[in-house]
């Protein structure tokens, strides 16, 4: 298998990750995905099924080829779910030969050029956050995350640990396009005492670090 097909191998494994989070959380309003599926002959794409929630009938169910290739580079996992929000959003007229079907379900073939990619939500961001620090690379080792809250105005606390049961220390952050900085800058902010304050209503840690502004 060439460099090439690896990559493509990854990335489809990556988007099927990703999207599993939406099985149960909707992608949007009401369309929840029903299946992954790798494009077949090998073809760099992925095809996500999207329908009602627990909805199995193929005939209620539409599938949305994705390819994974944009000019020399490849899409990212969150470029997939931002051009299936998109797709699934008003009103897009297909030509004849990018419609057919595959096991039953209708099948559109979508062009990226043709569609203007969803925004990524505050709550996309979170939760990649969320997910980096639940399962931390061997390269970037990150404190234990041992809790998270939702706070007002697009904030959100993490409750982060060392190991040491009582030893909990809260940190707010604002989730944004920087993530791989604060990921690895956050183990020596979490120490800094010109940061922290007492988390008076917050009885989850022993004291609360502003990253709101990092």
């Amino acid at each position: 298998m060439s460099e090439e097909n690896h990559e493509i191998e990854d990335l489809q494994a990556e988007v099927a990750g990703l999207l599993l989070e939406f099985v149960y959380a909707p992608l949007l309003e009401d369309q929840h995905v029903r299946g992954v599926l790798p494009a077949p002959s090998g073809a760099p794409a992925v095809r996500a099924v999207l329908g009602d929630r627990n909805e199995c009938v193929p005939a209620r169910l539409t599938v949305y080829e994705i390819p994974l290739t944009a000019d020399d580079e490849l899409r990212t996992a969150h470029d997939v779910v931002a051009l299936l929000r998109a797709v699934h959003t008003g009103t897009h007229i297909y030509p004849a030969s990018s419609v057919t079907s595959v096991m039953g379900m209708e099948l559109y073939l979508v062009d990226p050029a043709q569609v203007e990619e969803a925004p990524f939500t505050t709550d996309d961001w979170a939760a990649t956050l969320l997910r980096c620090l639940t399962r931390p690379s061997m390269q970037q080792p990150s404190p234990k995350l041992r809790g998270f809250l939702f706070r007002e105005g697009g904030v959100l606390r993490l409750y982060m640990g060392n190991g040491e049961a009582a030893d909990v220390i809260a940190a707010d952050v604002r989730p944004g396009g920087a993530l791989t900085a604060l990921l690895a800058a956050l183990p020596s902010l979490l120490g800094k005492e010109w940061r922290t304050s007492d988390a008076t209503d917050d009885p989850h840690c022993r004291y609360l670090v502003d990253l709101t502004d990092w």
